[in-house]
């Protein structure tokens, strides 16, 4: 199974503010920014069948007040808490209190192909487990100062391979990386 991420950071690295506030971030409401670009995110949607996402990020999607942005993909809630799925969400959408190992073992065992993994702190989980094998990220321009970090302290370091980077007009830089596995290979992207 394909462990993937998609996020933005700010510049210097952040994906919210302390206080988890995306307000820095263009359509952070919700609504798209007057382009029409989608910066890949739909082919990349298109592309994964199972999302998994922190209770923290759940909240935050569920208070941008506008329909949910999944349609009927399954989605998974970690939470450590009993957390409560509203009643007129899908019921694609699913809490779950499992490790991020076991968790894809099961998603795996039952034949799902690519997970996206969203979420600071899950990221971190996932990323400490080594069970992310590529991530997407939108370098956003401008500088919030402090805030959330995309990338918490780890335990080792992880090496990745630069994939491809493309630039948009309004200034955005999105890169992809395959990060190495367990036996020192990049198994998915073939580089020539």
């Amino acid at each position: 199974m394909r462990v993937s991420v998609y996020i933005a950071t700010s510049l210097d690295g952040f994906i919210a503010r302390k206080n988890g506030d995306l307000d820095w971030l263009p359509g952070s409401d919700g609504t798209s920014e007057q382009s029409e670009e989608d910066f890949g995110y739909h082919e990349f949607m298109d592309s994964v069948d199972v999302l998994i996402m922190g209770h923290h990020t759940f909240e935050t999607v569920l208070a941008f007040g506008i329909e949910w942005p999944y349609s009927e993909k399954r989605v998974i809630v970690l939470s450590s808490q009993l957390l409560q799925i509203p009643s007129d969400l899908p019921a694609t959408v699913e809490a779950s209190s499992c490790s991020p190992a076991d968790l894809i073992q099961q998603l795996s065992d039952e034949g799902y192909q690519r997970a996206y993994i969203d979420g600071g702190k899950t990221i971190q989980s996932f990323l400490k487990a080594g069970l992310i094998q590529d991530m997407i990220i939108t370098r956003i321009p401008i500088l919030i100062g402090s805030g959330i970090s995309l990338f918490g302290p780890i335990d080792n370091d992880r090496k990745l391979r630069h994939i491809n980077t493309r630039t948009f007009e309004n200034g955005f830089v999105q890169s992809q990386y395959e990060l190495e596995n367990e036996t020192g290979t990049f198994p998915f992207f073939n580089l020539k």
